[in-house]
C-alpha cells in the first residue's frame, strides 16, 4: 500500500481540514438547533487540546482514557492524543467503576478525560489505586468546584494549549512536524475487549492497522464528501470510531446524536444519507413498521403488504445485477408512492445505505429494509482486525452472508471451520497479555473463533461462534462464564447457562439444586420439580439471587429475565461432558422452547 494519502492517524487533522475546508464538518444535535465545528475550527480544537494534554504531562507513548458518551468532544479529545503522539485508552461510560478502575490501571493510564461529574465520581471511587494516573479532565465541568487539585476542564486544557501556541514561537509547525512524523508501527490505542476470565483484554492496535482498513473499506464502500451520516453508536467500539476517521478522511459531515434516546428524533431532523446501525436498531424500525400496519384496514393492510412484496422483488433482480420484470417496473413506482417512500421518511428519507455490524442481521429484517429502497450492507470483523475483515460490495450484496474479504485481508479456514485472517489491519497483541496473544496469533494468522463458510463466488457465511462470548443484537460482548461462576456459588443453584446471543438482553436459564430446594422450602416427597419452581416464593428466591448478581455489573451484562428448568442436567443425557461442563449447543437445542419464550 506505497503512496497513501495518509499514514498515521495522526496526519488526519491536517488531511480534512486541507482537503475538506467546509462551513460544518461535525455537529451534535441539541434539544434546539445543533452545535457546529468548521473544518478549521475543529482541527484548532484539536491542535490546542493537543498540545494542552502536553502542559499534564503527556509524553509520547503514554495511555489516556475516555469516558466519555459520543460527541464531538470524544472525536477532538482522541485525534489530540493521536496527533501528541499518545495512545487512546477507550473506556465505555456504561462500566461500573470498578472495571473502570481495572483498565485504568491495567494500562497505567496518565490523563482521563470523562464527560461529567458522574464519570468523574467513577474516577474518584478508584484513583487511590492508580499509581500512574496524573490528572482528570471533566468535558462537561459546568463550573463546579474542584474535589482535586489534579482535576481540570477540557476548556481549560484548550486554553492551556492555545496560550503555549501564541507564547512559544514556532509551536504550531513543530506541531506539525511531530504529528507528521508519527510512523505506522507506532501503538494508536487499546481497546479493552470482554474476555472469558472475566477480566477484559487490552487489543493494540498501531496507527497503520487502523489506516490500512480505513483505505481498504474505502474501496468497497463509496462516500464523498456531499454525504451526511448520523452517529449514535459508541465511540468506544471500534466499528463507530473507524468510521468517523473514513468520514473524515472523504470530507463527510458527521452529526453526533443528542443521546440514544433522541435518535429517531434526530433521523427526521438531521436526514442522513448514511448510518451505522446493529441489528437491533434495524429491528426495532422492522417491527415498529409491521405494528402500525397491524392495524390498518383489511383493504391497506393488502396494499402494504403488495408493496413490500414488489419492493423485495425489485431489490432482489437489483442486487443479482438483472433488470426487474416488467410487472414490477410498472407496479414499483405506485408501490413506491404509496407505501415504500413513506416507511423511509421515517428514517429521513435520504439514506443511500446503511451499514449493520456488531452482531448477525436477521435475513427477514435485511430483506425489509432493501424492500422499502434502503440498502443494508453486512460486514464482519473483531476489534482486534482494526476492526473490518469482510463487507458486502454495494453493488452486489447477499443476504445472509458478511461479504467479501477486503483487498489486503487474506483468510482461510482451518480444518474444524475456524476462521483464520492475515493482514496489515491485525492487531500485534494483547496489552501485558502473552499467553492470550500467542493462543490468538500463530504462524501469523489470527484466529478468530468464529466458525464459517464461504460460498462459490468467494462470499463469507458465519455459521457458528467457537468461543463462547454471546453477542447481542445491540452489538455487546459478553462472557458467560465468570457470571455463571457467581450464579453457582448459590447452594440452590446447581447449573446456570446465560443466553442472549443475537438478543436484545441477557437471560439465564437455571437448572436448581432440586435437593437443597425440597429442604429449604420443606417440600413434601411426592412434590414435582414442575410444582417446585411454579410456586411464587420459590421464583421470588431465584430473582433475588440473579439481582445479587446483577449488582456491579455494567447494563449489558445484566441478567434481565429467568427461566427455572425442571431438570437436573447429567452426563448420560448428553447435556454436560464427562469433566461436567456445560455442552452449550446441546443445552440451546433441548431447551429452545423455554428460551424463546423468555425473548416473547
Amino acid at each position: 500500500m506505497s503512496n497513501l494519502p495518509i499514514t498515521s492517524l495522526a496526519a488526519l487533522p491536517f488531511y480534512f481540514s486541507g482537503r475538506f475546508p467546509k462551513p460544518i464538518i461535525i455537529r451534535r444535535c441539541l434539544a434546539e438547533g445543533y452545535d457546529t465545528y468548521a473544518s478549521r475550527e475543529l482541527f484548532d480544537y484539536i491542535r490546542d487540546v493537543s498540545l494542552g494534554l502536553g502542559v499534564l504531562g503527556v509524553k509520547p507513548g503514554d495511555r489516556v482514557a475516555i469516558l466519555c458518551e459520543s460527541r464531538p468532544e470524544w472525536l477532538v479529545a482522541d485525534l489530540a492524543i493521536l496527533s501528541a503522539g499518545a495512545v487512546t485508552v477507550p473506556i465505555y461510560p456504561s462500566l461500573p467503576a470498578e472495571l473502570v478502575g481495572y483498565i485504568l490501571a491495567d494500562a497505567s493510564v496518565t490523563v482521563a478525560i470523562v464527560s461529567d461529574r458522574d464519570q468523574y465520581k467513577k474516577i474518584e471511587e478508584v484513583w487511590a489505586e492508580q499509581p500512574s494516573l496524573q490528572a482528570v479532565a471533566i468535558i462537561d465541568s459546568k463550573g463546579e468546584e474542584k474535589t482535586s487539585k489534579n482535576q481540570c476542564s477540557f476548556s481549560e486544557v484548550r486554553e492551556l494549549g492555545h496560550q503555549r501556541l501564541m507564547h512559544e514561537d514556532g509551536l504550531g509547525r513543530k506541531y506539525k512536524e511531530n504529528a507528521m512524523a508519527i510512523s505506522a508501527d507506532v501503538l494508536a490505542t487499546i481497546i479493552y475487549t470482554s474476555g472469558t476470565t472475566g477480566k477484559p483484554k487490552g487489543v493494540m492496535l498501531n496507527h497503520g492497522a487502523i489506516v490500512a482498513n480505513i483505505l481498504d473499506v474505502d474501496t468497497m464502500v463509496h462516500i464523498h464528501d456531499e454525504d451526511e451520516a448520523l452517529s449514535f453508536l459508541p465511540l468506544s467500539h471500534v466499528l463507530e470510531r473507524s468510521s468517523t476517521y473514513l468520514y473524515l478522511f472523504k470530507g463527510v459531515t458527521i452529526t453526533f446524536a443528542e443521546s440514544l434516546d433522541t435518535v429517531v428524533r434526530d433521523l427526521t431532523r438531521v436526514r442522513p444519507t448514511l448510518m451505522n446501525g446493529v441489528p437491533r436498531v434495524f429491528e426495532k424500525i422492522y417491527s415498529r413498521v409491521l405494528e402500525a400496519a397491524s392495524e390498518f384496514s383489511p383493504l391497506r393492510k393488502f396494499v402494504f403488504n403488495k408493496s413490500l412484496r414488489v419492493g423485495s422483488v425489485q431489490a432482489k433482480a437489483l442486487r443479482a445485477g438483472e433488470a426487474p420484470s416488467l410487472m414490477c417496473r410498472l407496479f414499483h413506482p405506485i408501490a413506491d408512492r404509496m407505501v415504500l417512500s413513506k416507511i423511509r421518511e421515517r428514517t429521513g428519507g435520504r439514506l443511500r445505505f446503511v451499514v449493520s455490524g456488531g452482531a448477525p442481521l436477521p435475513v427477514v429484517v435485511a430483506d425489509f429494509l432493501f424492500s422499502v429502497g434502503i440498502p443494508v450492507l453486512e460486514g464482519y470483523g473483531l476489534t482486534e482486525t482494526a476492526p473490518v475483515l469482510t463487507c458486502n460490495p454495494q453493488k452486489a450484496p447477499k443476504l445472509g452472508t458478511v461479504g467479501m474479504a477486503l483487498p489486503h485481508v487474506e483468510l482461510r479456514l482451518a480444518e474444524d471451520g475456524e476462521i483464520l485472517a492475515r493482514g496489515p489491519n491485525v492487531m500485534t497483541g494483547y496489552y501485558r497479555n502473552k499467553e492470550a496473544t500467542s493462543e490468538a496469533l500463530r504462524s501469523g494468522w489470527f484466529y478468530t473463533g468464529d466458525i464459517g463458510e464461504f460460498d462459490a463466488d468467494g462470499y463469507l457465511r458465519i455459521t457458528d461462534r467457537k468461543k463462547e462470548l454471546l453477542v447481542t443484537s445491540g452489538g455487546k460482548n459478553v462472557a458467560p462464564s465468570p457470571i455463571e461462576q457467581r450464579l453457582k456459588h448459590d447452594k440452590l443453584i446447581a447449573e446456570a447457562m446465560l443466553v442472549g446471543d443475537g438478543y436484545p438482553f441477557i437471560s439465564v436459564l437455571i437448572f436448581p439444586d432440586f435437593s437443597a430446594l425440597a429442604s429449604h422450602m420443606r417440600a413434601p416427597e411426592d412434590m414435582s420439580l414442575e410444582d417446585m419452581i411454579n410456586r411464587q416464593d420459590i421464583k421470588t428466591i431465584f430473582d433475588d439471587i440473579v439481582e445479587r448478581v446483577n449488582d456491579g455489573l455494567p447494563s449489558y451484562e445484566k441478567i434481565r429475565r429467568v427461566g427455572l428448568i425442571p431438570a437436573a442436567l447429567s452426563i448420560s443425557t448428553g447435556e454436560l461432558t464427562p469433566t461436567l461442563k456445560l455442552k452449550r449447543r446441546i443445552v440451546l437445542r433441548k431447551w429452545d422452547t423455554e428460551i424463546k419464550s423468555l425473548y416473547a
